[in-house]
């Protein structure tokens, strides 16, 4: 079907693609398998999928070398990283190289749906919207929402699809705090509780990027037992 969505998942235990197997077919999603990183790659850059789904400890090529590769090559495709119960490192060090998500292993056929869906939606709504011109300028940061291009003293900052639509959402709302759960909807677009650190991984990698100390933040600030919210003090 011209309409029908692509994943690729890259994982080197069969019976883990199997259960995706399962689990996406009746979504109508097509799904292309590959059992090494360095099939993944090729299968990334020559299939253009939609979504990719990547183990994180495969041998040879690791999931983590090829999401660095692609997101280096400015790829912008959601990548889900499926990573092992007890992998907490892995999980940080996956979305500080661009992963956008990851589900813990064994998973739940309803919840890894619920993220597809959900990453896939987001994808659509950044492809076919076109946002009216709008820049937003602060003290040393400057953030083009038509353009999706941020600046921090005069330099442009090179942000992931979800670093600028969290960025995006805070600075539109300067003040506003924002609960884990509320980024979680409006971000990832999530419709269900889902237990994450993502949120906290990209609001680390966004200071990384754009606060010019991230261990005192000047944009975007922790608010204790809740969220975050944007401000210029």
């Amino acid at each position: 079907m011209a309409n029908q969505r692509r994943i690729l998942i890259i994982e080197d235990d069969p019976v883990t693609r199997q259960l995706v197997r399962v689990a996406v077919e009746p979504q109508n999603y097509e799904l292309l398998e590959a059992p090494t990183g360095d099939d993944g790659l090729s299968l990334a850059r020559s299939e253009d999928p939609d979504l990719i789904l990547l183990d994180i400890n495969m041998p040879g090529m690791s999931g983590l070398d090829v999401c660095r590769k692609l997101r280096a090559e400015g790829s912008l495709v959601p990548i889900i990283m499926l990573t092992a119960k007890t992998d907490t490192i892995d999980k940080v060090v996956g979305l500080e190289v661009g992963a956008d998500d990851y589900v813990t292993k064994p998973f739940e056929v309803r919840e890894l749906v619920a993220r597809i869906g959900a990453h896939l939606r987001r994808s659509e709504a950044v492809e076919v919207s076109k946002p009216a011109q709008s820049r937003r300028e602060f003290p040393g940061l400057v953030i083009d929402v038509s353009r999706r291009q941020v600046w921090r003293d005069d330099a442009e900052v090179q942000l992931t699809v979800t670093e600028f639509n969290v960025l995006s959402l805070l600075s539109a709302r300067p003040g506003q705090v924002f609960s884990r759960g509320d980024l979680l909807r409006e971000v990832w677009g999530y419709d269900m509780e889902i237990e994450t650190r993502t949120v906290d991984a990209h609001i680390y990698r966004l200071r990384k990027k754009i606060e010019v100390d991230s261990e005192r933040p000047r944009y975007i600030h922790s608010v204790p037992g809740i969220g975050y919210r944007f401000a210029v003090d």
